[in-house]
């Protein structure tokens, strides 16, 4: 059996799976890395929920994928396209971010849907000291609010269990390297690779209990100073 494009209008009965995992915004350079790997070490089922489908063609053939076409401010094509996922990862973005992130936890509650990995970004609570968080807000200043109101958000909806990340500024480099920080904690460092971002996404994935209810930083170790080293 191949795999899929789904019509929103004609999602129809999936059957029993073990785990499947929606990811919305799944074309984003994350996403794909989280997609990849989860593919290659789990047999869970992916839902990879886009804009533009035919950019993750190079799933198409594979029976555990299924591609959904939608716009993720839709509300029923968020409940349709979560109806029996037993994790939603969002990887949305853009200055409209919070109208997004309203919508797919209207669409958990709807559907019953508990567990949520939320893909925010350093500075959503004004965790970030000193010099590099004075550059960062003007650095992000036009989507820094729709992280902060989509963190707002997320503490309206107690039972979704939504664990939020909010990595330093995103590298290519090939390289699993990273540290965590809490939500009462500074922020660590400048900059960490996506790949570590995925590694930790798919860490929660595997075992969705770890982190509950919080929000996380993540960066590379020994990466401090007044912006990234890169930059």
């Amino acid at each position: 059996m191949n795999s899929r494009l789904v019509l929103l209008t004609n999602l129809g009965n999936r059957g029993f799976i073990v785990t499947k995992i929606l990811i919305l915004g799944a074309h984003g350079g994350t996403a794909q890395l989280v997609i990849d790997r989860l593919l290659a070490e789990t047999d869970h089922e992916l839902v990879l929920f886009l804009r533009n489908a035919q950019r993750l063609n190079r799933y198409a053939d594979n029976a555990r994928v299924t591609l959904i076409e939608g716009d993720a401010q839709d509300l029923e094509a968020l409940k349709q396209a979560m109806a029996d996922s037993d994790v939603v990862y969002s990887n949305l973005g853009g200055i409209d971010l919070a109208k997004s992130t309203q919508a797919v936890l209207n669409a958990m509650q709807q559907t019953h849907r508990t567990r949520l990995i939320f893909y925010s970004a350093l500075g959503a609570i004004h965790e970030v000291p000193g010099k590099f968080g004075e550059w960062n807000e003007q650095a992000i200043a036009a989507y820094l609010p729709g992280f902060r109101e989509s963190d707002h958000l997320i503490k309206q909806f107690p039972d979704i269990n939504t664990t939020q990340l909010r990595p330093a500024w995103l590298t290519d480099h090939e390289e699993i390297d990273y540290e965590i920080t809490q939500a009462d904690e500074p922020f660590k460092g400048t900059e960490v690779s996506r790949q570590s971002v995925a590694d930790m996404i798919v860490r929660l994935i595997k075992t969705p209990s770890l982190y509950p209810n919080t929000s996380i930083g993540l960066n590379k170790p020994h990466t401090d100073g007044d912006k990234p080293a890169w930059y």
